[in-house]
């Protein structure tokens, strides 16, 4: 059996230092996951850390899903919440556990917009940037935000990155991907505004977005230890069918009006669907070329861009390093957390993404882990037909009423 890298993956062991000089050890990055593990008022539960502890040797980045800033901002119905100082304890141990054999443990903070369906159900209200009617998951009104609200959603933003930094993590991500409050500013699909956030100018769409960095960053200046990291994560083309939203050039603009006004650590990269990694871009300058590429290109070295998006097998992550500084996974990790030590090991040929339902304890996935995740696995493909199909039983089967919280 072998106990070294074979050479031909050696490139993913390289060492590579953030853009505020943290070296991790290896390329690999765990990308968010909706573990759907918190409690339904959003605190973090004992299984969520368990799951965490199983995955501390992941990676050497390790990203949370999404935790949400304030009651309308919830996605996932059970995702941990940072809206209050009362989440602090429980992120805390999350954060512990992510931490524990060395990994850097970022919690992303996210408002899901217009596309908070569990505000929606309980509140029968969503608001974003624009007033407007949408189908799912049943017809309803988008309110539109107000400029106080937007102040006050900015400032939201800034209380959870302070947070943060009291419950331990090592750094924060602000998530501009796949349909989050800031890409539906930046997006002219969903903004349809006159004022200065609206859609006029692509300054006016990028200004919610720049203002968040900005708040996010002077909390991180006034609170934050050395080293703190800050993350981004975003969608650089917005297509919708044949339609395209705002193009690769343009939110290459938006990222360079971000790094203005705060120090973005590494860049990664987001959308749905198959192998986004292997993306092209169907509109602006480099129409055509690899998404990835093109970014990779503009960043020029200032913060390592990860390439995320169908990403399953040593091959594939060679593959998306080819455009990119570091390589994200995350369904990989539900069924085989040992992916990159195998591979460090020269043992590839044992990594193994199926899953036996005896295997459930050994890999601490929660009980109801999948109630969102195996919808989106079916819609990205990462992990094999059979194993979703087990993972989608096991979520038909338990129940989250003992899940015991961390408050």
């Amino acid at each position: 059996m072998s106990n070294q890298v074979n050479p031909k993956y050696q490139a993913l062991f390289e060492p590579i230092k953030l853009g505020n000089g943290i070296e991790l050890a290896n390329r690999f990055s765990l990308n968010p996951l909706t573990t759907n593990a918190s409690t339904r008022e959003g605190y973090v539960t004992k299984e969520e850390v368990d799951y965490a502890l199983r995955r501390s040797q992941s990676a050497p980045l390790q990203v949370t899903t999404a935790a949400y800033i304030e009651d309308y901002a919830q996605l996932f119905e059970y995702g941990p919440s940072v809206r209050d100082d009362s989440f602090i304890y429980g992120l805390s141990k999350l954060a512990d556990a992510m931490r524990k054999d060395g990994a850097k443990a970022i919690l992303q903070l996210t408002h899901a917009g217009r596309f908070a369906k569990i505000a929606l159900n309980d509140y029968g209200v969503v608001y974003g940037p624009s007033a407007m009617t949408l189908k799912s998951p049943f017809e309803h009104q988008v309110l539109e935000m107000s400029t106080r609200k937007i102040h006050h959603v900015i400032q939201q933003y800034a209380d959870a990155t302070r947070r943060a930094i009291r419950a331990g993590f090592d750094g924060v991500e602000i998530s501009n991907a796949q349909r989050i409050l800031p890409q539906q500013f930046f997006s002219p699909f969903s903004n349809q505004r006159t004022d200065g956030y609206g859609a006029q100018s692509l300054e006016n769409r990028a200004r919610f977005g720049v203002e968040v960095m900005a708040a996010v960053q002077a909390v991180i200046d006034d609170y934050a230890p050395e080293g703190f990291i800050l993350g981004f994560r975003g969608t650089p083309e917005e297509t919708r069918g044949s339609e395209v939203g705002y193009t690769v050039d343009e939110f290459n603009q938006y990222f360079d009006m971000m790094m203005d006004v705060s120090n973005i650590h590494y860049y990664a990269i987001a959308s749905w669907g198959h192998d986004i990694y292997l993306e092209k871009a169907r509109a602006g300058s480099r129409k055509g070329e690899f998404v990835n590429r093109i970014v990779l290109d503009h960043i020029k070295g200032r913060c390592p861009v990860i390439a995320t998006g169908g990403i399953n097998s040593p091959d594939k992550a060679l593959e998306a390093l080819e455009h990119a500084d570091m390589v994200g996974m995350s369904s990989v990790f539900v069924t085989e957390p040992d992916f990159v030590n195998k591979l460090a090991a020269g043992q590839e040929d044992q990594i193994d993404l199926g899953i036996d339902m005896d295997e459930l304890d050994q890999l601490a996935i929660p009980h109801r882990a999948f109630k969102d995740l195996v919808e989106f696995m079916d819609f990205g493909g990462s992990l094999p037909e059979a194993a979703r199909d087990k993972l989608r039983r096991m979520t038909d089967q338990t129940d989250i009423s003992y899940f015991k919280a961390y408050k």
